[in-house]
């Protein structure tokens, strides 16, 4: 039996294991970068817990509440908020010198992040009435485009300095080639299977990578 057999003929049960493997790496960076957070009050950390939060949180959503005909635009604009703010964060968690204020009391609700909700939001919603995925495919190649090429310039400028920091451009080459996928699978192979099936392998890998990466910076 080949690998396309085994996931439909187990499509819900590996969905499920899917979702929780996602979800609960997702919440494990979340503490420990917390954690972290609270011992060093460095903010880059910050946003970058919040993506993995509403990384988390997007394909939570997805799986509970996606089998769920009558709510099927709701659905599609919340899982597409979730993802497209975690982009958001992640992207901002490498720039936020540039931007830093004293007033930012809050890393998910400020004066500058305020800006990207709205965003999300908008392109979540017209991705939503418009029946399509293409806003966020686009907002999210173009941010991983631009992160990749910013965690290349820190890994080469300070990875003596922060191990990290190489994690974190592998992970983003990942993501950006995870986007790239969802993409042509939508645009032009019609939703195949095994692409899908690749498209979750890196998925699993990139969050298992940041989660390697965040333990072994945490010890």
């Amino acid at each position: 039996m080949d690998l396309y057999s085994v996931v439909t003929e187990h499509k819900w049960i590996l969905e499920a294991l899917y979702t929780l493997i996602i979800f609960s790496i997702c919440m494990v960076i979340v503490l420990k970068t917390d954690r972290f957070f609270r011992l060093s009050f460095h903010n880059g950390i910050r946003y970058f817990r919040n993506a993995f939060l509403f990384f988390g949180f997007g394909f939570l959503a997805r799986y509970l509440f996606g089998f769920s005909e009558q709510f099927s635009i709701a659905v599609k604009i919340m899982f597409e908020y979730f993802l497209i703010m975690a982009g958001f964060f992640l992207f901002y968690s490498l720039i936020w010198k540039k931007f830093a204020s004293t007033e930012e009391h809050s890393s998910l609700f400020n004066s500058k992040i305020i800006i990207f909700h709205l965003m999300a939001i908008t392109l979540a919603v017209i991705d939503g009435l418009w029946q399509t995925y293409n806003l966020m495919f686009f907002s999210q190649i173009i941010i991983f485009a631009y992160t990749s090429i910013i965690s290349f310039v820190n890994y080469i400028k300070k990875s003596g300095k922060y191990k990290f920091l190489k994690f974190y451009f592998i992970g983003m080459l990942l993501v950006l080639s995870a986007w790239v996928l969802n993409f042509l699978a939508a645009s032009v192979f019609n939703w195949n299977p095994i692409i899908l099936i690749n498209i979750g392998i890196i998925n699993v890998i990139f969050f298992f990578l940041f989660l390697y990466g965040v333990i072994k910076a945490t010890k």
